[in-house]
């Protein structure tokens, strides 16, 4: 009866035990959190930056498109003037001044999306760190190895020795 009792004392002590370190590991902390709070909304930033530069390439075809002379006769077909020059010069230029917009708005976009991967990056790496559990910091890791790499000599400072001159 007793040894009933002290297996099924045992049982439950292990299962306990296991239950308590499937929870420290099962966390996350706060940091974690909010590491992966900021890589999801790195990713939707990244998503909607994509979304915008391709329907600014879109635009810019569209706009190269338009002026090819032949497009830009047709669109004032329907136009009556003394100077139809005048008219699709202005046109062209319009469309110029509009070309270069959507060109520099991509542009933008384009350092925003490298910007925003290296970020993303960054923030994985984090998570990760923090994942891996709470080892030592970065920095600390890197100034043992520097201290490390030093020689014996150079760990100490110098001492000046001073020459002893005989009378």
């Amino acid at each position: 009866m007793q040894s009933k009792i002290r297996k099924h004392c045992v049982r439950v002590v292990i299962f306990l035990g296991v239950l308590i370190t499937v929870g420290f590991l099962a966390t996350r902390t706060p940091a974690q959190t909010n590491a992966q709070e900021r890589a999801a909304n790195l990713r939707a930033q990244l998503a909607d930056a994509e979304a915008r530069q391709t329907e600014l390439q879109g635009r810019l075809q569209q706009l190269e498109e338009n002026l090819k002379p032949d497009n830009i006769e047709r669109s004032l077909a329907g136009v009556g003037s003394v100077h139809p020059e005048e008219l699709r010069e202005a046109r062209r230029r319009q469309f110029e001044i509009e070309k270069r917009g959507v060109q520099s708005q991509l542009d933008v976009l384009g350092a925003s999306h490298s910007r925003l991967e290296a970020a993303i990056a960054a923030a994985d790496a984090e998570i990760y760190r923090q994942s891996a559990g709470r080892g030592p910091n970065i920095s600390t890791a890197t100034d043992n190895i520097t201290a490390a790499k030093q020689t014996p000599a150079s760990r100490h400072p110098t001492k000046k020795h001073r020459l002893n001159r005989r009378r």
